[in-house]
């Protein structure tokens, strides 16, 4: 009789059974508390978070970038304006062979090294459904070429776009400026929102002073898109508003003579209207072509540039300071009849130098052999620097300088430029702040002359001679004669500066006696510009300067043919004509040039002259 043990224990495998059923029953149980738990958090806590971003996955808003407003002249000559340029883009995603595209594009039209890391650059920061920009300057001769192959690249286009042109090349560049690409240190001080889709700003000039004017109101595009990004269509547009056009008061028929005058010659022309202070004429040589900063500059010619002598990109008329030499003399000798220092007859005695009470040192005259007895018209006319030197000491560096602070020397004259230099004036306080030192008499009898430590812009050399014509009515110089809103066809004018107080001299006479030795300067026997005074058919004032560019010893001459180039002196020249109805002013150097009358001065005739005569050239 055989025994049957089972080897099964039901209920032991169903405690089992049952033990794991119950802690799979948990886990679940747990699972969906959480999945619960999210979905909540999801869709009620934060729902509307998601919602929104859910919004912006369908619908993308797109800035517009505004149309930049033209510039023109004050006879609505175009100075700057946008025209159509064409670049090649690459939409990688239609592209099969991105590597074999670049070299077979590379042999139909010129790539060279910073396209192609430029375009490197850009793919790695957009989707690929994105054009990319490979080259932004495209020849005539490229588009063709590409136009002819087109077939043979799927996904590579010739996409136009507007681009800021400058007709007129290197003609006013210092006045105009140019725009260039957007740079980091830009983006921190511009409305971002405003400039989104925008890639170029004014950089200088006009272009950088009114950008705000320029450049206008961004639009936006309300695009539907699809789950990748891609845009499927547009739901709403608010388009740009385009920048305003700006006429400045430059006449550009006088900007060309004035650079066709200084041409060859490394210097500044600044010519404005004293009654308005409107500039006419604005030159810096030598100058640059801006069109080569648009869409950047390349690296070998950028380092020419700025390897040059010369300093093209260096604005002269703005920025550069020199000592004004004899030009402030009519202001210095004002300044002596003003305060009672001299009559306008008394004579001085000039010798051929000068030397202060007690010491033995000789401050020499232009003319060693000396003027004689010189009274406030001969001392102009003949550029007597003794009569200067007397006059000087009598009446002190603080009457001095008071005096010609109101001529805006030693302070910029507020013309709608960035960048403006401020000379120096210099004065007792001066010369304590700046060099912790008192002042010395032999100091106020350099700077009475326009040497020592003054210096003063072109600009304001323009300005100052402006408020002699003006007789003592101030209106600083401005480039901007008025502007266009879009779809207006009038222009808004600038109405000029007339805020500033005028000197007003307790004997207003004593302008005439100034303006008449600045006359007989040009028409007298003697006078140091009386060579352009030949068939001057209108009445001039002015007065020539020639300023140092290194001191001499005591007994050391001049001596111009011994020395190189840069070292010699500066050679200025202001005036104002017509002298009973003054419509120009004009302010010229020409640097290392030599005499103010034999250089500076004929430089000015010319630019007087096509002012001037310009009606009786046209009846012509």
């Amino acid at each position: 009789m055989s025994t049957h043990t089972s080897l099964q224990d039901r209920n032991r495998e169903t405690r089992i059974f049952f033990g794991r059923a119950v802690v799979a029953g948990l886990v679940v149980i747990a699972l969906m508390l959480t999945l619960v738990g999210r979905m909540a958090h999801l869709q009620i806590v934060n729902h509307q978070h998601y919602s929104t971003l859910s919004q912006q996955n369908r619908v993308r808003v797109v800035p517009v970038p505004p149309t930049r407003g033209l510039i023109y002249d004050r006879n609505g000559v175009v100075l700057a304006e946008n025209r159509p340029s064409f670049r090649l883009v690459i939409t990688p995603e239609q592209v099969q062979d991105l590597n074999a595209t670049l070299t077979a594009l590379g042999e139909i039209i010129e790539l060279d090294e910073s396209d192609l890391t430029r375009f490197h650059q850009l793919r790695t920061r957009q989707r690929r459904f994105e054009e990319v920009p490979l080259k932004v300057r495209l020849s005539e001769e490229e588009i063709a070429a590409l136009a002819i192959n087109r077939h043979r690249f799927p996904g590579v286009e010739v996409r136009a776009q507007l681009t800021r042109h400058y007709p007129l090349g290197e003609e006013a560049v210092h006045a105009i400026g140019y725009v260039g690409r957007i740079n980091a240190q830009e983006l921190q001080r511009i409305d971002r929102s405003n400039y989104a889709g925008t890639t170029h700003i004014g950089k200088t000039g006009i272009e950088r002073y009114y950008e705000d004017r320029l450049h206008g109101k961004v639009g936006l595009e309300r695009v539907e898109t699809n789950a990748s990004g891609r845009a499927i269509r547009v739901l709403e547009r608010t388009p740009p508003i385009p920048g305003e056009d700006i006429y400045l008061t430059l006449d550009i028929e006088l900007q060309r003579a004035a650079e066709a005058a200084l041409e060859g010659e490394t210097g500044a022309i600044v010519a404005m209207e004293p009654s308005t202070g409107e500039v006419l004429a604005f030159v810096s040589n030598p100058t640059f072509d801006p069109n080569l900063f648009v869409n950047g500059i390349d690296i070998d010619v950028f380092r020419e540039l700025q390897s040059d002598r010369r300093r093209p990109l260096f604005n002269r008329a703005l920025r550069g300071q020199y000592p004004p030499g004899s030009t402030t003399k009519p202001i210095v000798a004002l300044a002596a009849l003003e305060n009672g220092t001299i009559g306008a007859e008394e004579r001085v005695f000039c010798r051929g130098f000068y030397t202060l009470p007690g010491q033995d040192h000789r401050y020499r005259c232009w003319n060693r052999s000396g003027h004689g007895a010189t009274n406030l018209t001969d001392a102009l006319v003949e550029s007597c620097d003794v009569w200067f030197y007397e006059v000087a000491f009598d009446l002190g560096i603080d009457a001095m300088s008071s005096f010609m602070e109101p001529f805006n020397f030693g302070r910029p004259t507020g013309i709608d430029l960035i960048g403006e230099s401020r000379g120096i004036l210099p004065s007792r306080e001066w010369k304590r702040q700046a060099r912790g030192e008192g002042w010395f008499h032999g100091e106020t009898i350099i700077n009475s002359i326009g040497q020592g430590f003054n210096l003063a812009t072109p600009t304001q050399l323009a300005y100052s001679t402006a408020i002699i014509a003006n007789r003592g009515y101030r209106v600083p110089p401005r480039l901007l004669l008025g502007s266009r809103a879009p779809g207006e066809a009038k222009i808004q004018p600038v109405d000029p500066d007339y805020s500033q107080p005028p000197i007003v001299l307790q004997n207003p006479a004593h302008w005439d006696d100034i303006i008449k030795g600045m006359e007989l300067s040009i028409t007298g026997a003697r006078g140091t510009a009386r060579r352009i005074s030949r068939n001057l058919s209108y009445t001039v004032a002015g007065k020539t300067g020639t300023s140092q560019v290194f001191s001499l010893a005591q007994d050391q001459e001049y001596d111009a043919e011994a020395l190189a180039r840069e070292l010699h002196n500066h050679a200025l020249f202001v005036a104002f004509a017509p002298i009973e109805n003054p419509r120009i002013a004009v302010a010229v150097i020409v640097e290392h040039g030599g005499g103010g009358g034999s250089v500076a001065a004929p430089v000015a005739r010319q630019v007087l002259d096509a002012y001037l005569l310009r009606d009786e050239n046209d009846a012509e």
